[in-house]
């Protein structure tokens, strides 16, 4: 019984982790048009950069613990350590002013996103 219990905690922790990441995918879109519109959106897109970063690093983190000690699936390990690659290239992208690649990697990766909190 708590072995049922410690198991669904993990999930709901790994559930959280895609959650805050989906949603600050989300705010950096939303910043993203500020950007073009405020003397701030810089500002605000690049500190939701460092947010979302740290969001995609939590759900690295959650997908081990939900692994590790509970003999989950790898598979979600597997998903959170390609977002990360995909965050990384996200920001090196955003530094390098290249929006032709940096927008559209963006909306792929809400999506992407978007379709690993539904299957949680």
């Amino acid at each position: 019984m708590a072995t049922q219990v410690t198991a669904r905690r993990r999930i709901s922790f790994l559930r959280i982790a895609i959650a805050l990441q989906t949603l600050t995918l989300f705010l950096q879109a939303a910043s993203a048009g500020l950007l073009l519109t405020a003397s701030y959106g810089e500002t605000l897109h690049s500190a939701g950069a460092r947010v979302m970063y740290g969001a995609s690093m939590l759900y690295v983190l959650a997908a081990v613990l939900a692994w590790k000690p509970g003999g989950g699936p790898r598979g979600p390990v597997w998903h959170a350590c390609g977002f990360l690659a995909l965050a990384s290239v996200q920001v090196v992208l955003g530094i390098a002013h290249v929006p032709s690649v940096h927008v559209p990697l963006g909306v792929l990766m809400f999506g992407l996103s978007v379709l690993a909190l539904a299957r949680r």
